[in-house]
């Protein structure tokens, strides 16, 4: 095998592959006496057929597989005496379009290699952490939101209007074409209005009734409706009014605590500042990460890949663009060229990918199988009815599991360089840490 660089440009490389016809029977034959003692074929007993008519037989088709082997060889062996990494998937083409059996191979090996990538010393790395309390005033909020949730009904003043908002019990029976269809009737049913229980249309138009009133409730089915024979088609309701009812919150004693499985008020409290202070938690370290990321960026630079960035440019622009035109849901649409704001955002995150992808391997972080099996359930859960058919999805699918595994390892990463950074612990407020956390979605 020759091997003959011919572009060495920043971070562009180029070389020739030379696959010489004698290497390449030599491989046919050692894949041949391989094979040989398997073979069977009339006339011959089993392992006996001639070496010449197994090359005549089978020759064509090991041929091309030496040649891809030879070709894979070679550049394994060229990246691992190299020590580079190719950025993307190496560019392989035969340039010798006129081979024939007999001939050398040749072949063009082109790609952009990953850059080599500075040492941080994270020691001096500097950053603030907001710690924050929860104090009564956000406690009581988070008690008085349970006890919303947890309205109970009471029945308004005889003759009183259905208000949104309220409950009204009603008997329904829906038609389509004057047929009654399964699931379109029940007694004593207990709507929310506003809820969005029904289909759109339905609810709203109970808004008004009282208790006796009978109402012709007149509907279209969704097109995306689940059952296809009634999606896209009108439905007509004959309701009756049983009774409405008003909201009222539950009181924050030791009842409402025991609904949501404490023992008793004091223990739902303690509950409820224990979640708050996750919550302040978890974006008192969004806030951190966000410093880091900026602090790494400003302070380590290196050559980025082309490729990558012009890739994650394109991702960037087509997300973006797919949330001013929420109504497109498909990718029939004009191509979406970057701006200079999405190339300097795509710059920084390759920088900073490549960055925390290297910290990473040299400082042996990884995610384990029961922290990938977590973040699997965790996502699983969004699929009521379907987990079983999302774990088998995520396994057979390669890039869904690196999806999930990504922010996995990067967060892993970051707690690394938290652990080795210098830290210094802030006092601050909820106000404060709400203004900084409103920043970052700024940016």
């Amino acid at each position: 095998m020759q091997v003959t660089e011919t572009l060495n440009e920043g971070l562009k490389r180029g070389y020739t592959l030379v696959v010489t016809a004698t290497e390449l029977d030599d491989k046919v034959n050692e894949k041949l006496v391989e094979a040989a003692p398997e073979v069977e074929m009339k006339g011959f007993r089993k392992g006996k057929v001639p070496m010449a008519l197994l090359k005549k037989q089978f020759g064509e088709r090991l041929l091309g597989e030496a040649m891809q082997e030879s070709v894979d060889g070679a550049m394994n062996k060229h990246f691992e005496d190299s020590g580079e990494r190719p950025a993307m998937q190496p560019k392989v083409e035969m340039t010798n379009q006129d081979w024939k059996e007999g001939d050398d191979v040749e072949v063009a090996l082109s790609y952009e290699a990953l850059p080599d990538i500075p040492e941080v010393d994270l020691s001096k790395i500097k950053l603030e952490k907001m710690v924050v309390e929860a104090d009564d005033k956000s406690i009581d909020e988070a008690l008085q939101n349970l006890a919303e949730s947890s309205n109970n009904f009471e029945d308004r003043k005889k003759g009183s209007k259905a208000k949104d908002g309220d409950q009204v019990v009603i008997d329904f029976l829906g038609k389509v074409d004057d047929v009654a269809f399964e699931g379109g009737a029940a007694e004593d049913f207990p709507l929310v209005l506003g809820s969005g229980q029904f289909i759109p249309g339905f609810e709203e138009q109970l808004v008004g009734v009282k208790v006796d009133d009978e109402k012709s409730v007149e509907v279209t089915f969704p097109e995306e409706y689940g059952n296809k024979e009634l999606a896209g088609k009108p439905a007509i309701f004959a309701v009756t009014v049983k009774g409405v009812q008003e909201p009222k919150p539950a009181e924050i004693n030791d009842e409402l605590a025991t609904k949501f499985g404490a023992e008793d008020l004091a223990a739902l409290k303690t509950q409820v500042s224990e979640r708050i202070g996750t919550e302040y938690e978890g974006a008192a370290r969004a806030v951190m990460k966000r410093a880091l990321l900026d602090e790494l960026d400003n302070i380590v630079k290196f050559d980025l890949p082309p490729s990558l960035v012009e890739a994650e440019a394109k991702q960037i622009a087509h997300q973006l663009w797919h949330e001013e035109n929420p109504d497109v849901e498909g990718h029939d649409h004009p191509d979406v060229e970057p701006t200079d704001d999405h190339n300097s955002l795509a710059e920084r995150r390759v920088r900073l990918g490549l960055l925390l992808a290297e910290l990473g391997q040299k400082n042996e972080v990884e995610v384990s199988d029961a922290e990938m099996t977590q973040a699997v359930m965790n996502q699983a859960r969004q699929y009521p009815g379907q987990e079983r058919q999302f774990f088998e999805f995520v396994q057979q699918n390669p890039q869904m599991r690196q999806q999930i595994q990504a922010p996995l390892f990067e967060d892993k990463v970051v707690d690394h360089i938290f652990e080795n950074a210098t830290v210094t612990e802030k006092q601050s407020t909820k106000a404060a840490l709400e203004k900084a956390v409103e920043a970052m979605d700024d940016e």
